[in-house]
C-alpha cells in the first residue's frame, strides 16, 4: 500500500470528509473509476482515429512476412 498526502482547500476537505468521501475505499473506487473512463476515452479517440484514417489492408505477402518474422523473434527468444 502507498500513503498520500493531499492537500485541499479547508471548506472542500470538510465537505468531503463529512460526504465519506476521503475514506480510503471511496477514494479506491473513484480513482479506478476515473482510470476506467480514461482509459475508455483514449481507446475512443483511437478508434475515431483510425476510422479517419484507416490503414491499408496488407497483402498475403505481407501477412507472411510478418508472421515469419514473429516466429523468428520467437525462435531467438526461445534460443533456438
Amino acid at each position: 500500500m502507498t500513503d498520500l498526502q493531499i492537500t485541499l482547500p479547508d471548506a472542500l476537505a470538510r465537505e468531503a470528509a463529512s460526504a465519506g468521501l476521503l475514506a480510503p475505499p471511496k477514494l479506491e473506487r473513484m480513482l479506478r473509476e476515473q482510470l476506467r473512463k480514461d482509459r475508455i476515452e483514449k481507446m475512443q479517440a483511437a478508434r475515431a482515429q483510425l476510422a479517419a484514417e484507416p490503414l491499408e489492408a496488407m497483402t498475403p505477402d505481407e501477412i507472411n512476412a510478418e508472421i515469419g518474422a514473429y516466429r523468428a523473434e520467437q525462435r531467438h527468444a526461445a534460443g533456438s
